[in-house]
């Protein structure tokens, strides 16, 4: 009897959904955990933020996004400080830490301030949550790269996401249900708990080191070790102007983030004209974030493993482009509500179930340094770069009189592009494993004859 068949009920499950190792459990579990608690406490949130973002006006929000790229200025040295200057058993905490004493100020300035300046913390939050998404998200998976393997990462990425997933249901559910009852206000105090809890599962992780009876990956750093990374706070920017590889993801980020921030400003206006009580946009936000997180847990519990495993990186990559050109298209042909929600949902759900954990496979095949402080500045800074340059060409195309329609029709060879870099990427991600696994291959010694 195998050590797998010895488990039964929920441990027999797991082996069942999951190509794990008995060594992995643990670790997998409690990634999954923290992943859990940190979206848990960004969705709820998100409605908050999204909310404020439409009510702060449509034509605001490409002012916002441009605040935001200046907040995440101010905070990428200052995280890559931390990485230079602090093992990760302190720096993950105290980056989480500093965002849940941000989050008691704004409780705070809502709870004193008067009505009028509401619109204007309101518009302060939007930015602040937009770099809190982004910097709690990247931090989590950077730890993932740090400490799985890339074969481990294929097969363990998409479970460890459930974990996020299942928190990010529960994220907008407690808002759809609670917003009404207590207030968008309190739900700050409840988002802070649950951040809490997940510092509590990074320290946790911190005691896990891979376990000695897993082969090491040929090549491979070992990254159970806690000393400090080191490295100047601008190395990260140093090593994706070096990199054609980092250059390529930076590329495919971009690219993501021109259409998402197309599809978000499109959104805020459908809304507003739909839906004109603020509590009815907020529970319409969650409700939305629900669909997307009930088809994205679906899609990681039954799926995610098994299409990386068949169809490998570069074509799982490009999976979500390829439903962009049709999503886009679609939109272009029918600017309806309806339209835009099947396409809004399937393409986040897309992203997070499939997408993300097969781009998070990218970064395990580079060093530590850059797992932490280039990947930091490609998921921040670069993505808000491309909230700029969608918000503002999106802007730009209303301007010039372009319907929603038109609009659509426009991103669709920029879907194109997309889809061509992440071919290049899956292809040069495979590339790179094979150059770290042939040298140790080379240099072994023939196996003895039976």
């Amino acid at each position: 009897m195998t050590e797998r068949t010895q488990h039964g009920g929920a441990g027999a499950l797991l082996y069942r959904l999951v190509d794990i190792r008995p060594e992995e459990v643990r670790a997998a579990l409690l990634s999954g955990a923290y992943f859990f608690f940190v979206l848990t406490s960004y969705y709820i949130l998100r409605p908050i933020r999204d909310e404020m973002g439409a009510a702060g006006g449509v034509e605001n929000l490409p002012w916002l996004f441009t605040g935001t790229l200046a907040g995440m200025l101010l905070a990428q040295p200052l995280f890559a400080a931390l990485v230079a200057k602090m093992p990760r058993k302190r720096f993950i905490p105290l980056t989480y830490r500093f965002f849940m004493l941000n989050l008691l100020l704004f409780f705070v300035a809502l709870r004193v301030l008067p009505e009028p300046q509401h619109v204007w913390i309101g518009r302060v939050f939007f930015i602040w949550a937009s770099v809190f998404n982004l910097f709690v998200v990247s931090v989590f998976w950077a730890f993932m790269a740090d400490l799985f393997r890339r074969e481990q990462g294929k097969r363990l990425f998409g479970f460890i996401g459930l974990g996020g997933t299942i928190g990010a249901i529960t994220g907008a559910g407690l808002t759809a249900f609670f917003v009404e009852r207590i207030g968008s206000i309190n739900m700050l105090i409840v988002s802070l708990v649950f951040l809490e809890i997940a510092v509590w599962c990074v320290m946790a992780l911190g005691k896990h080191a891979r376990d000695p009876r897993a082969e090491p990956e040929p090549g491979a750093e070992s990254a159970d070790s806690e000393s400090v990374i080191g490295g100047s706070i601008w190395s990260g920017i140093t090593h994706v102007m070096r990199s054609p590889y980092l250059l390529g993801i930076c590329l495919y980020m971009l690219l993501f983030t021109v259409g998402s921030t197309f599809l978000y400003i499109a959104q805020a206006d459908i809304i507003n004209q739909n839906f004109t009580d603020r509590d009815e946009r907020t529970a319409f936000f969650a409700s939305l974030d629900l669909a997307v997180n009930v088809l994205t847990l679906l899609t990681q519990a039954f799926l995610t493993g098994r299409i990386l495993k068949w169809l490998g990186v570069a074509v799982t990559l490009a999976l979500l482009p390829m439903l962009s050109v049709l999503g886009f298209v679609a939109l272009g042909a029918a600017p309806t509500l309806a339209i835009f929600v099947v396409f809004q949902v399937l393409r986040r759900a897309g992203n997070y179930a499939v997408a993300r954990p097969t781009r998070e496979v990218l970064f395990t095949v580079v060093p530590r340094e850059e797992k932490y402080k280039a990947k930091s500045f490609i998921d921040t800074f670069v993505y808000r770069v491309g909230d700029q340059v969608g918000a503002w060409s999106y802007a730009a195309l209303l301007a010039l009189g372009l319907s929603l329609s038109a609009i659509s029709f426009t991103a669709v060879p920029i879907s194109a592009a997309w889809l061509a870099i992440s071919l290049w990427l899956g292809r040069r991600n495979a590339a790179m494993r094979d150059a770290r696994e042939t040298p140790v291959a080379a240099q072994a010694p023939a196996p003895a004859n039976p």
